[in-house]
């Protein structure tokens, strides 16, 4: 199969915003960090050894660190560009898990997996890394991220042109998610999305914002012509038209997948066998109210 996604080019993109800082265009991370340490905080355990998978900046090593509750934390990253402060951490390619069988307890990735073209063998790998009862939380863009832009750019490329080219990455649904985590192999896996809704002043500081965090369009089926001056104007005023609050600022939505699975393990909750029930479901329908 043809890869979706162009990973050389976002990777490419993630460097140029990470030497060109724009103060505040890591909202989106922040936010996502903070997620993971309300769903950490949670599980009633402790972790010995940790993975952060390819997110890119601290924020996910340093909310494992702040939770109290890994022992070992570890970043992997593909350049040691992302590893600043002089922060330790493994350089590997994206999509790979770097780690022997059975040798970590808990594994995290914030914000990349929508980057990557096998999803399955990046999540079959982290199963086979845990050890068993080992935990992976991940988070990702997926169905609804910014639909308001990329039916703003079809319409107007399709009324100025007659035709449009692919502009935003398509995102993985939830339901996927969650037969994503049991294709892996994952145990009482749990698939579930929380949508963030921001509000810009225009299409075009939106596409700033973009810029900034490096998640511009790196589709191999994208056309290799910039596109013009005239196209994102029109799209500006579609935009405008059809996603603007009544103060005229338009809204951008971002939907995070959040992701959870375990390793198997024999001491696992397990569901109960089909007729095993000591009480059938037509007797508690039919029961009085207060029986």
């Amino acid at each position: 199969m043809q890869p979706i996604m162009d990973t050389s080019l976002w990777l490419t993109h993630k460097r140029r915003a990470l030497a060109r800082p724009v103060d505040g265009a890591d909202f989106l991370m922040r936010r996502t960090a903070e997620d993971l340490a309300d769903r950490l905080g949670a599980v009633e355990r402790r972790f010995g050894k940790a993975a952060v998978l390819f997110c890119q900046t601290p924020a996910a090593a340093e909310t494992l660190a702040e939770s109290g509750k890994v022992a070992d934390i570890v970043r992997v990253e593909t350049d040691t560009a992302f590893l600043s402060g002089g922060d330790a951490g493994l350089i590997a390619p994206l999509e790979t898990v770097p780690f022997e069988p059975e040798s970590l307890d808990l594994a995290v990735s914030l914000l990349s997996l929508q980057a990557m073209n096998d999803i399955p063998g990046m999540l079959i790998q982290i199963r086979r890394a845990l050890r068993p009862d080992g935990l992976f939380l991940g988070a990702f863009a997926g169905a609804g991220t910014l639909f308001e832009l990329r039916e703003s750019l079809l319409a107007a490329e399709t009324e100025l042109y007659g035709g449009a080219s692919p502009r935003v990455a398509p995102f993985t649904d939830v339901r996927d998610a969650g037969a994503l985590l049991q294709r892996a192999g994952l145990a009482l896996p749990v698939a579930d999305v929380e949508t963030v809704t921001v509000r810009y002043a225009s299409l075009f500081n939106l596409i700033a914002d973009l810029r900034a965090m490096g998640e511009t369009n790196a589709l191999t089926d994208r056309s290799r012509r910039p596109g013009s001056r005239k196209l994102f104007a029109r799209a500006a005023e579609i935009y405008a038209e059809r996603f603007s609050d009544p103060d005229g600022r338009v809204r951008a939505s971002f939907s995070i997948v959040w992701m959870s699975g375990w390793a198997p393990d024999a001491s696992q909750q397990k569901p109960l066998k089909p007729g095993s029930a000591k009480v059938s479901l037509k007797t508690i329908l039919e029961a009085p109210d207060g029986q």
